[in-house]
């Protein structure tokens, strides 16, 4: 256990997020989502898990985590198939949380698009999330350097 840290944030977890560099994504997933096959494609090449719900696990990630403030798609969701426009509430959930952090709105991301991106991700965390659609992905931004008085 560490002071500061959020005690969901795991060893292998916290060593991924650390090594990301700007522009590097994160996929955060559901329970049917098929993260290991995924993650061996990723630059990490092997799963992360976290067994806790979605929100929970995002809200944990971006109290170290910056999001991008270079690109419109910085932060993502799965869309429902058939129904692009539909929010379910774990998406509105993980928007709370994005918004916490004044990150922007998420933008909805096709099935098999995703899965694209999920692909050329730096790492894929797999929650315990069981609602369909719990997935998403979050850009890495920058930490600026401490202000000199």
């Amino acid at each position: 256990m560490l002071k500061g840290l959020d005690p969901i944030l795991n060893a292998d977890v916290l060593y991924a997020l650390r090594a990301m560099g700007h522009g590097d994504d994160l996929i955060i997933a559901d329970t049917n989502f098929p993260s290991d096959s995924v993650a061996r494609e990723t630059v990490l090449g092997e799963v992360l898990r976290i067994d806790r719900p979605a929100a929970e696990v995002v809200r944990a990630v971006l109290s170290v985590y910056p999001i991008d403030t270079f690109v419109e798609d910085a932060a993502a969701r799965m869309e429902v198939v058939g129904e692009p426009d539909t929010v379910l509430p774990v998406m509105q959930e993980v928007q709370a949380e994005v918004d916490a952090v004044e990150g922007p709105k998420m933008l909805g991301i096709e099935r098999f698009a995703f899965y694209d991106r999920a692909k050329q991700a730096y790492a894929v965390i797999q929650t315990g999330e069981r609602r369909f659609y719990g997935c998403f992905a979050l850009r890495k931004g920058v930490v600026p350097p401490d202000e000199e008085g």
